[in-house]
């Protein structure tokens, strides 16, 4: 087969092909990942990166093989999720960028445009490391420029290509030591090797099917029979940045204009927060990733820009504990794990979402067992519920979703589960809270189920937050940057000042019956604010007992719960 040049309609095909290479083999990527500690999915990150671009280039199909890249590259940005899939998503969008104006390019053309890829990737990484994803696609980038020239056939030349690929990634381990420490190469480079493999799939006119990607589970089972993990090689302590922490902003041109965007100054603010870091940005977003102490403090400096689409921050060192305790659980015999002398199962566990680093130190403080860092913007899967009922290590489990939207998500997560689960609807944070203080250790499944729904009731839930968008909801006119004032899931009062807009709505929600009020401070109250706010609620309502905690939850600038 003679191919000289490629086309839009052939590159989506290769696009496709290679994002159908990685998911068939995303469970063997996973298990290699040993780099950034502990961030233990690479596969699944670049799989659902790569997915996202592929999607969009099925949904945008041209000839154009500029208009492609472009709507491959959009996509690729949109959905990069962890390290991997942020660096995949920069070396296709300097690749993209190199092509644009093309309808067609030849050898010479995408050689270049993976030298650029490696250019724009090196750049969006804040210290880059050798031994990794980007080692393989510079040295590939280099070889396929070297041979360019000589080949002015497609398949020939990324064979040649290909072959290159394949000898920088197994000389990973030369580069990184913890590579040859635990016998692996890198796993991004070997999720890179398998995209340029369905590309040259792609112009052989072999299509990979997804029917036989269960075939992955038997190459997991290899590799991980045949290598330790790193994590058993690490200690919790030497983890300096705890969470694993990400986020996308939409520029608003108003937020723009008090704070204008330059990626390098703050690539440069972000970095005194922690390490591995990555910072891309277009003309609409800016995507971060960073292993930072203070979560909170990181959302801040990105909320100054615009608007989050997207929020996230793992504990590192609960993920890396959990993994040594499964490392340990898998070694203990087989007739000990029978005998009941490996962990014992405790009686009841606890599953509650929270969104903020204080909100979830409260929920820990009062007997949460696991804490789902989640809530607005940034929901749960089914699957992330399943696995913290998982990790309770119970006999029974009571989850809180503590949101409307998640409710759903839990329920059918409940329905999967392994062990007895019940889910207590809570819909709010102090819903949430009341109902875990009426927790019974005493009391069975169905006993504790019914007196948490109970709790649920004997507590008023009030929020106040920033409209999107100008509107009018249930006769209140609403102005966008305004603040809302939120009772349960009602808007009833609105203000362009932050405080103002508290204390309205505290007034409506406090009523002669009232006894507590508990205030969550948000991210972007400052003290002096929550102090003048408490002065207020203290000389206006002297029946009601004040307490206030930081929650350090983002978006929504106070949470009041009252009974």
């Amino acid at each position: 087969m003679s191919i000289k040049r490629i086309d839009g309609k052939l590159f989506a095909d290769m696009v496709i092909q290679g994002a159908n290479n990685l998911t068939k083999n995303v469970k063997f990527v996973d298990s290699l990942n040993v780099f950034p500690v502990p961030d233990g999915d690479t596969g699944t990150n670049m799989n659902l990166s790569i997915t996202s671009g592929s999607k969009e280039v099925k949904e945008k199909p041209n000839s154009h093989v500029g208009k492609v890249g472009q709507s491959f590259a959009k996509g690729l940005l949109m959905g990069a999720r962890g390290n991997s899939g942020v660096i995949l998503s920069q070396l296709f969008r300097g690749f993209s960028k190199s092509i644009e104006a093309k309808e067609t390019i030849s050898t010479v053309d995408f050689a270049a445009a993976l030298e650029a890829g490696v250019e724009t990737a090196y750049k969006a990484v804040m210290k880059p490391i050798e031994g990794t994803i980007l080692t393989v696609a510079r040295e590939t980038a280099k070889k396929s420029v070297a041979i360019a020239n000589n080949h002015e056939e497609f398949i020939p030349f990324l064979e040649e290509t290909i072959v290159e690929a394949k000898a920088s990634l197994n000389r990973t381990p030369d580069l990184l030591p913890v590579l040859k420490q635990v016998g692996v190469v890198d796993s991004g480079g070997q999720g890179l090797v398998l995209v340029y493999e369905g590309f040259l799939a792609s112009l052989k006119g072999e299509e990979i099917s997804l029917e036989g990607a269960e075939a992955a589970l038997s190459l997991e089972e290899l590799v991980e029979a045949e290598h330790r993990n790193v994590q058993s090689m690490l200690n919790t302590e030497d983890i300096v940045f705890g969470y694993c922490t990400e986020f996308m902003v939409k520029f608003e041109r108003e937020k723009l204009q008090k704070h204008p965007f330059n990626i390098d100054q703050f690539r440069e603010e972000l970095s005194a927060w922690g390490d591995s870091l990555l910072v891309v940005a277009d003309d609409e977003i800016v995507k971060v990733h960073i292993h930072a102490e203070y979560p909170g403090e990181v959302f801040n400096l990105g909320q100054r820009f615009g608007s989050f689409l997207k929020l996230k921050a793992e504990n590192m060192r609960e993920q890396h504990t959990n993994l040594l305790h499964d490392d340990q659980a898998a070694n203990v015999p087989h007739s000990t794990k029978e005998s009941g002398k490996s962990k014992q199962k405790q009686e009841y566990g606890i599953v509650t979402v929270a969104m903020g680093s204080g909100i979830k130190t409260l929920f820990e403080s009062i007997g949460a067992t696991v804490v789902i860092e989640g809530g607005q913007t940034m929901n749960p899967s089914t699957e992330d519920i399943v696995k913290a009922i998982e990790q309770c290590h119970a006999e029974k489990v009571i989850v809180l979703p503590n949101n409307g939207n998640i409710v759903m998500a839990a329920q059918q997560a409940a329905s999967v589960a392994d062990c007895q689960v019940t889910v207590v609807p809570s819909k709010t944070v102090p819903q949430g809270m009341t109902a875990l203080l009426s927790f019974n250790p005493t009391a069975s499944l169905d006993e504790n189920g019914e007196g948490m729904k109970e709790a649920l009731a004997t507590v008023k839930t009030g929020q106040i937050t920033f409209a999107v968008r100008d509107t009018e909801i249930d006769g209140v006119e609403i102005t966008k940057d305004h603040f809302m004032g939120i009772l349960e899931s009602k808007i009833i009062t609105t203000d362009a000042v932050q405080l103002e807009a508290a204390k309205k709505l505290l007034t409506k929600m406090i009523d002669e019956d009232s006894e507590i009020l508990t205030i969550l401070q948000g991210q972007d109250v400052t003290d002096e604010e929550l102090s003048e706010l408490v002065k207020y609620a203290e000389e206006n309502f002297d029946h009601v007992e004040v307490e206030v905690h930081n929650g350090n939850q983002p978006l929504y600038s106070y949470i009041f719960s009252i009974e």
